[in-house]
């Protein structure tokens, strides 16, 4: 079994001098300054799992559909051919709503006949 700490190559030949990690720390600069969730003032901050996800579903999904990028000069869902179109905040609101089953018919009363 190898050790846990030992570095390996995965894949392709890299040149040194294009490996940088600027764009992951420049995403997490980002996220930071747009979650507010993810810049905890007390200890007594939210702290469920399911909120942070939630939050980061949708922080992703804005970035991803809503937000132009500068560099792009498009949404990199368009950039990707994910979306013909960029995609407002309404359309985000709308998708939990999208994806919900259909509410069922209530059956109807029947008044049952006490013996």
């Amino acid at each position: 079994m190898r050790p846990a700490n030992r570095k390996r190559r995965v894949a392709g030949r890299p040149v040194e001098a294009d490996i940088s990690t600027l764009h992951v720390d420049w995403q997490n600069f980002n996220m930071r300054m747009g979650i507010r969730r993810f810049t905890p003032l007390t200890d007594a901050s939210g702290k469920e799992i399911a909120n942070y996800m939630a939050m980061l579903a949708l922080y992703t999904t804005h970035c991803n559909f809503v937000r132009v990028h500068k560099a792009l000069r498009m949404a990199p869902a368009m950039a990707a051919g994910l979306s013909a179109e960029l995609r407002d905040m309404e359309w985000i609101v709308g998708l939990p709503d999208a994806r919900a089953p259909k509410p069922r018919r209530p059956e109807p009363y029947r008044k049952r006949i006490s013996c």
